[in-house]
């Protein structure tokens, strides 16, 4: 095999993570976008909250009002935790796909037939951990 075909053969296989890459990337955008959503309803929520409670009217329907703003901060709550925890195995994924690209790179400068099993590695943790954050 001549050293460009070679080259062009690890050059293609480095690149193969960058597609998964850019849909991690895309993942993690509209993963933030959510947050970000998320975060400006609950600050909302909490003007509000603020606004019924400076007002020296205890009725009925007052005490309604704030049970169902604290139900909604309470759901708010748990929805911006997953998503936190969605956006941090989206960065693991994509620090993932990076090690297998790079590692796939390593690879083959060094030739050896004993590290090919790294790339893999490397790239089954990738994919397993997009799918766990695409799942949440």
């Amino acid at each position: 095999m001549n050293p460009l075909s070679s080259a062009i053969t690890v050059l293609t296989a480095m690149i193969t993570p960058a597609v998964l890459i850019s849909a991690c990337g895309s993942m993690i955008l509209s993963t933030s976008s959510r947050l970000g959503r998320v975060v400006d309803r609950v600050r909302a929520l909490s003007e509000k909250l603020e606004e019924i409670s400076n007002q020296n009217e205890s009725t009925e329907l007052t005490r309604e009002r704030q049970a169902a703003i604290f139900d909604q901060l309470d759901k708010l709550t748990s929805r911006a935790r997953l998503l936190q925890r969605c956006m941090v195995t989206f960065y693991l994924s994509l620090g993932a796909f990076v090690a297998t690209s790079v590692a796939i790179g390593i690879v083959a400068v060094l030739g050896s037939p004993g590290y090919t099993l790294a790339p893999v590695i490397c790239g089954l943790i990738a994919r397993c951990s997009f799918f766990m954050a695409a799942c949440c």
